[in-house]
């Protein structure tokens, strides 16, 4: 595995009972870089990336056939504790979903989860800085962080995730619920955070992606004989060769707005 390669998808196959949802995925998450994945509604890209740190665990019928590795480690072995997977691979969710505790209390809850034994008031102020927000909050750091706005929920949100020490950022539509102005700090926010972390992030903003992403992979889906969709990912490169020149006609269909 190369040394720039933080995850590997080797041969993927994503069930759900009987039910296969995707099939055939391979791709390598190369470090400190953005990775978009891109694709119309019921391809698996969510699916892919709650199968990072192990999310999708929590729903009923779930199985992966193939292997994740984190790190060279298949981070579905018997012996690894999902627990222990989810504080190196955080997650942002598509809703912005603080706590119902102060601002304070949303940003330091992993690490008293975790028995950080650093200081508190250092860790809030600079992950509150990363996430852009210490200026805007740092006078009303007690205040609930229902108080704030829906963009700096979600960017509280991904304080709050940093600030637990992950390697990895798992962002799942982050700005679909956000105003422009608000998507474009988080996105600006993206960009600063790659220089610490990795990023993949799930979008269905074609813009969004050229913007934000170093790597892209399109994810399409096909229809079953019994009328399922089954997700599959059809290509993976730089963004500028996914938007500007793809090998598959299938990606400049969906890249040129044919469909999706």
């Amino acid at each position: 595995m190369n040394e720039d390669t933080v995850l590997k998808v080797d041969n993927a196959d994503i069930y759900y009972g009987n039910y296969r949802a995707v099939r055939g995925v391979n791709l390598d998450i190369i470090k400190n870089k953005v990775t978009a994945f891109i694709g119309p509604s019921g391809c698996g890209k969510s699916t892919i990336l709650r199968c990072f740190n192990r999310l999708n665990d929590l729903i009923r019928g779930f199985r992966l056939d193939g292997r994740i590795y984190y790190r060279g480690q298949n981070i579905y072995d018997s012996d690894i504790d999902p627990v222990e997977v989810r504080k190196q691979i955080g997650m942002v969710f598509q809703r912005p979903n603080p706590f119902p505790k102060s601002i304070y209390d949303n940003v330091v809850y992993g690490a008293r989860v975790s028995n950080y034994k650093g200081d508190l008031d250092e860790l809030v102020e600079t992950s509150l800085r990363r996430a852009v927000l210490w200026d805007e909050v740092k006078d009303k750091l007690q205040e609930s962080g229902f108080s704030l706005s829906g963009g700096q929920q979600q960017r509280l949100c991904i304080a709050r995730t940093i600030a637990a020490q992950p390697e990895v950022l798992l962002m799942d539509e982050p700005c679909s619920a956000l105003d422009p102005i608000s998507t474009l700090k988080v996105e600006e926010l993206i960009h600063e955070l790659k220089e610490k972390f990795t990023i993949i992030i799930v979008t269905h903003n074609m813009q969004q992606a050229t913007r934000v992403a170093d790597l892209t992979a399109f994810y399409n889906a096909e229809a079953t004989e019994k009328g399922s969709k089954i997700g599959y990912l059809v290509e993976y490169d730089r963004t500028e060769v996914i938007f500007g020149s793809p090998r598959e006609q299938a990606t400049q269909d969906y890249v040129s707005g044919r469909f999706g």
